[in-house]
């Protein structure tokens, strides 16, 4: 069945999704992974910065070398992408890491250009809808290990960008499965949300960390020209309209949203997916929720009450609190 109600319970002083929310991500204290970096160098003269699992020993080594130490993987490899502003320093990401690697694979985190923590090199960066450094990177992992099984998992932008990847592959697609955890689907839908209410604190937090990184790229790069009068923007819809939209080729914001939204790939993805939604979640609204007939055949949308964005901290008290921790593990052993 392609759409199927989730068995998540939120914590009983967390069913509030604006509580889910920032709890995750604020007051959640997550270890490090233990991990290897590695810079990638790309054909246009940019880079991506990729944190690998240990036990893959990718850096410095040999592909033949990383290949034969990564033989004994139980599960496979998991390619990870964060959403907007994150990085593996975000608690969710560095959940996700340790949960994967617990339960038996291996990980492999890209950060998108610019996220790493260093400036990326060229004016374009990365967007909602950005696939070709996504199709660059899998292509990477399944060719340095052509026998181990590669899955991806997406949060937030990377989920949006991992199923419109999807959609574009078709039966191309080299993943064995793939999770997108809240996609924006929709993208004019989450801008519009974004821009009333207590949303607007979101969008007032990430506008403020994408101006701030603008700034100095800018400085640091300041033959690329880029835009130097943002401080103004106060919505989405500004800024993606001057900025994103003009720095990734876009006629405009518009033109941005709809050839970036993934909803439309969706009925193209052949490889086996599971969408995770919480029907609370305050970055969206109800109009971004596809219906059975748009999802691909090997496509599930589970649909939470509750969950927040990102969150979905459970009433579990004795196990696993973080409910995506336990959910994702358990979805990909499946496939």
């Amino acid at each position: 069945m392609p759409i199927i109600d989730s068995e998540f319970e939120p914590a009983i002083w967390l069913r509030n999704p604006h509580l889910q929310t920032l709890w995750a991500s604020k007051a959640r204290k997550v270890a490090p992974p233990r991990q290897e970096a590695e810079r990638l160098e790309l054909p246009d003269g940019d880079f991506l910065d990729i944190n690998w699992s240990l036990a893959l020993k990718t850096v410095k080594q040999k592909p033949e070398q990383a290949k034969k130490r990564a033989g004994n993987t139980d599960h496979g490899i998991v390619c990870l992408f964060h959403g907007l502003g994150g990085s593996l320093q975000s608690a969710y990401a560095s959940a996700t890491f340790n949960a994967l690697e617990n339960s038996g694979f291996n990980v492999a985190f890209m950060h998108f250009r610019g996220c790493s923590g260093e400036p990326n090199r060229l004016a374009k960066a990365y967007h909602s809808g950005e696939t070709n450094d996504i199709r660059y990177f899998i292509n990477l992992v399944s060719q340095r290990f052509p026998k181990i099984p590669v899955h991806a998992v997406g949060f937030s932008l990377g989920a949006n960008a991992l199923l419109k990847y999807l959609g574009e592959e078709g039966n191309d697609c080299v993943l064995k499965s793939a999770i997108a955890v809240a996609p924006p689907l929709v993208l004019q839908e989450g801008a519009n949300k974004l821009n009333k209410g207590f949303a607007k604190i979101y969008q007032r937090y990430l506008l403020r960390a994408m101006q701030m990184h603008l700034e100095e790229k800018r400085q640091r790069y300041p033959d690329l020209e880029l835009p130097d009068d943002v401080s103004g923007m106060k919505n989405f819809w500004q800024f993606d309209d001057a900025v994103t939209a003009r720095l990734h080729g876009f006629a405009d914001v518009h033109d941005y949203y709809t050839k970036s939204s993934s909803r439309q790939y969706l009925p193209s993805i052949a490889c086996r997916t599971h969408i995770i939604h919480a029907l609370d979640d305050p970055f969206f609204t109800p109009a971004v929720v596809p219906s059975a007939k748009e999802l691909g055949q090997d496509t599930t949308l589970e649909l939470s009450r509750h969950g927040g964005h990102v969150g979905f901290v459970s009433n579990n008290a004795t196990g696993n609190r973080y409910w995506l921790d336990k959910r994702i593990p358990e979805l990909l052993t499946g496939t």
